[in-house]
């Protein structure tokens, strides 16, 4: 039994029911326009499952954040989702006013209202307790119109936010099915994985990883751990080498002198379970240099892994069973340095380990490289995911915990 309902769990059949999904897009910066529609087609066998069981489904999603460029009313996203269902989505320039109030109660079983960015509300993104968000207008008005709460925003399950757990104190509440594939999978890989288990770590960030390498390296969920990009940097850093100027520079924009000393401690307490490149790839008048850690400081930005760090990262790949990828291991969207992330995330997806990947730019590389359909588990999970790895609870997942113990289910 989960401790939370799923959509086995409650009666949809012309019920009203408050989908909320994670559908922040990729926009581009010039016209708006979506760029990339896998989080929508995640989300589609919920909503597929929702119209087979004719149910009124009204979505709540939210776009940027107010002040960013990307910060949009949510009728592109409508028309999108209209587009990969083959069905229409009506949109309605409105929240919880009477607009969409009034057209929450014209629709009909099987019909998909789609709402404006829930970020417009003034206090959506207050972290406050599902009880405090349900004093709100917007949670009790939109309350009034339904009968249940689905949560499919499982990249947002980590934040404490009014669309996100203020229902669950209100209404029947339970996981869309992204949002249980996605606790069923990682649940198996992080609590109890198929050892050897051998998580890989690379992208743009380090300042949040330390945290995340010292619980998974504590609770023995991952055996092995291996660094590239700019992880491996900060850590070749925190071990004494000199990367050079443009290197540092980068790693002290993104992290502080204390970071090194956590990674210091990181090191001597698990170091020989961290895996480190021994070479690199950097731009010499246009061309990929490969260059080795005798080589450094360098001149130039260290842009990839090299060809002996690819194929010791095989090597060690070749013994896995459980194996985790998040983040890719260069700079993949230039096309003379998409080498080690295409060798390395190839290798993966052929082996015969269960495989995960993780965050925006880890799925795009997989995606561009047409990996998709070899992994074994995609995740849509960025902040969520992370707070997930390291052990700590999901906010949202336990506000369907609770609304379980809340609402007696009746056929």
């Amino acid at each position: 039994m989960r401790d939370y309902h799923t959509l086995d769990d409650i009666p949809l059949k012309e019920k009203t029911v408050l989908l909320r999904v994670d559908f922040n897009m990729p926009l581009d910066k010039n016209t708006l326009k979506i760029l990339d529609t896998t989080r929508m087609k995640r989300v589609l066998p919920t909503i597929n499952e929702l119209r087979d069981k004719q149910a009124k489904i009204v979505i709540l999603a939210h776009q940027g954040r107010k002040g960013s460029w990307d910060f949009i009313g949510m009728n592109h996203h409508a028309e999108t989702l209209s587009g990969l269902l083959n069905t229409p989505v009506q949109y309605i320039e409105d929240i919880h006013g009477p607009k969409a109030l009034e057209a929450i109660k014209q629709l009909q079983p099987g019909n998909i209202l789609f709402l404006d960015n829930v970020r417009k509300i003034p206090y959506e993104t207050e972290k406050k307790t599902p009880e405090e968000h349900a004093e709100t207008d917007f949670i009790k008005e939109l309350s009034s119109v339904a009968d249940v709460f689905v949560n499919d925003a499982f990249a947002a399950a980590h934040r404490k936010q009014c669309s996100i757990v203020g229902f669950t104190a209100t209404l029947p509440s339970a996981a869309g099915r992204l949002m249980e594939t996605e606790l069923t999978t990682l649940s198996k890989a992080i609590e109890n994985p198929e050892k050897p288990s051998i998580f890989l770590f690379g992208g743009a960030k380090y300042s949040d990883i330390m945290t995340t390498i010292e619980q998974l390296l504590k609770h023995a969920t991952a055996d092995t751990i291996l660094l590239t990009g700019l992880p491996a940097n900060a850590f070749l850093k925190a071990k004494g080498y000199n990367l050079g100027v443009a290197n540092e520079k980068k790693l002290m924009e993104e992290g502080t002198v204390e970071s090194f000393s956590e990674i210091k401690k990181l090191i001597y307490k698990f170091g020989e379970h961290i895996t480190l490149p021994i070479d690199f790839a950097v731009e010499e008048q246009g061309e990929r240099r490969e260059i080795g850690l005798a080589d450094l400081p360098s001149t130039h930005p260290l842009f990839d892994i090299g060809e002996q760090t690819i194929e010791q990262y095989k090597d060690q790949l070749s013994q896995a069973k459980t194996i985790f990828l998040s983040g890719p291991c260069g700079v993949f969207e230039q096309e003379i340095f998409m080498k080690g992330t295409k060798e390395i995330f190839s290798y993966v997806a052929e082996s015969d380990a269960f495989t995960i990947v993780g965050g925006g730019h880890t799925v795009a590389a997989a995606t561009q490289l047409g990996l998709e359909s070899k992994i074994s588990h995609i995740s849509t999970g960025g902040g969520s995911l992370e707070k997930f790895m390291m052990g700590e609870k999901l906010v949202a997942v336990e506000a369907l915990k609770q609304a379980k113990h809340t609402y007696e289910i009746k056929a």
